[in-house]
């Protein structure tokens, strides 16, 4: 009779980890050998599409030469000043909306309307109001990373179980109770989802407002390359964008599990 090894749950976890990274990274080089092949082999027209060798040689030519550094400093002020905005601003409109019904009654259609628009419909009016400078983009990355937050948060407030906040209240717990109590850690996950949808949508308008109506950043260096038929710096810059991407959604989704810890000391003491 043959034995049959049973490995510890977290033994089989990490196993199962590796060999999901392993094949991650193995589609993703046999993509780039191929992509490089048939540049090589001349199947494909540069001007439309530059090989990964040559993609990683301007990588390097944009940095050496400080473009990279100057355009991102860009990006990055605009993004975190309207990141930071969105949060300010979503997370108290979001828990209120899900708290009271009749905030959610009177503001509800208005908030799906915006959210349904397209934010770079806007872009003409936020450039006559605000002109070419930072403050446009703020606002766009401002109201494309504010919608998943106050959604989000919404819902959480939504799956309270309400006979947990009359048993707090029967025992005399006040709101600032029962906010810390209840409605904090049930809000947890919901906002650490909302950060991350609102991170990835953020990046995508800092983006695309500097393509469409700036003469500085990642988006614009873009769309400039773009112009100039300089495809590899197309592709270099495409990859600042995607690193920085995954980037944030991984130190989000840290700091979640980091707050899922905190969420489960709380509810036991």
């Amino acid at each position: 009779m043959s034995k049959v090894t049973v490995f510890p749950k977290s033994k089989a976890a990490k196993r199962q980890k590796i060999i999901s990274l392993m094949l991650g990274s193995s589609v993703i080089i046999v993509f780039l050998i191929a992509w490089e092949l048939l540049f090589q082999f001349k199947l494909v027209n540069p001007l439309f599409i530059s090989a990964p060798s040559r993609v990683v040689l301007a990588e390097i030519s944009i940095i050496k030469d400080g473009t990279l550094l100057k355009h991102f400093i860009v990006s990055a002020k605009e993004f975190g000043f309207g990141y930071v905005a969105a949060i300010i601003f979503g997370f108290p409109f979001g828990i209120m909306l899900g708290w009271f019904k009749l905030l959610k009654a009177s503001f509800g259609p208005f908030i799906a309307a915006l959210q349904a628009t397209p934010r770079i419909a806007l872009m003409p009016l936020f450039i006559i109001w605000f002109g070419l400078g930072i403050t446009a983009k703020i606002v766009v990355v401002l109201l494309s990373a504010i919608f998943p937050l106050i959604v989000n948060l919404q819902v959480a407030m939504s799956t309270i179980d309400p006979d947990l906040v009359h048993v707090a209240r029967a025992y005399g717990a006040g709101r600032w109770q029962i906010f810390r109590s209840i409605a904090l850690p049930t809000s947890l996950p919901f906002l650490i989802t909302g950060l991350r949808l609102a991170a990835g949508r953020g990046l995508l308008g800092v983006i695309v407002a500097e393509v469409f109506g700036g003469s500085e950043g990642i988006g614009y260096m873009i769309e400039y390359a773009g112009s100039t038929f300089q495809t590899d710096k197309v592709f270099a810059g495409v990859l600042v964008v995607a690193i920085v991407g995954i980037s944030l959604d991984v130190t989000l989704d840290r700091v979640g599990r980091h707050f899922d810890r905190w969420r489960s000391d709380t509810a036991v003491h």
